[in-house]
C-alpha cells in the first residue's frame, strides 16, 4: 500500500503488502484549514476480511460519516462549537470546527461494498471490509489417486 499525504507532502511513503488492497491511490485527506491533527489508523487482513481501525479517542459517533462511491472509501469528521463569554462589557465569541477526512481505493473485485460494516468503540473506529466469497483461502483437497 502506498501512502500519501495530500496537503504538504509530510509523510514519506510506505510500500507494504497492503499496496495490492488498496492500489497506489490509497491517500489521505484533510478537510479544511487551522490546528487540528488527522487520526492515525491501522490496516488489518485476515481470511475473511480487511479491517481499518481508525484512533478516534473522545470523538462522538454521530459525527463520523463512512460512505463509499466509486471504489473509495470516505471516512469523515465534522464537529461544529461555538462558544461565547460575556464579561465586564466585553463579549467574545468563538467558532471552533474539528473535521477531518481520509479516502482509501477499494478494490471491487476483492471487496463485497454491500457488506461493509462499522462500529465505534472505546475511541477506536472499525471499519470491516468483507472479502468476496470467490477470493477467499480455500481449505486444502486430498485428491484420490485413482
Amino acid at each position: 500500500m502506498t501512502l500519501v499525504r495530500k496537503f504538504n507532502n509530510q509523510m514519506p511513503s510506505f510500500h507494504n503488502f497492503f499496496e495490492d488492497l488498496f492500489g497506489k491511490d490509497f491517500y489521505l485527506t484533510s478537510a479544511g484549514e487551522g490546528n487540528h491533527t488527522v487520526p492515525s489508523i491501522n490496516v488489518k487482513e485476515n481470511d475473511n476480511e480487511y479491517i481499518i481501525e481508525v484512533a478516534a479517542p473522545g470523538l462522538e459517533k454521530e459525527n463520523f460519516n463512512i460512505e463509499v462511491e466509486n471504489n473509495v472509501l470516505t471516512i469523515s469528521y465534522d464537529q461544529k462549537e461555538e462558544k461565547e463569554e460575556n464579561n465586564k462589557g466585553f463579549i467574545r465569541r468563538e467558532f471552533h470546527y474539528n473535521s477531518f477526512r481520509r479516502s482509501f481505493s477499494v478494490p471491487k473485485n476483492e471487496v463485497d461494498d454491500s457488506k461493509i460494516e462499522a462500529n465505534y468503540n472505546d475511541g477506536i473506529l472499525n471499519i470491516y471490509l468483507k472479502k468476496r466469497e470467490e477470493i477467499k483461502p480455500k481449505p486444502a483437497r486430498v485428491i484420490e489417486i485413482k
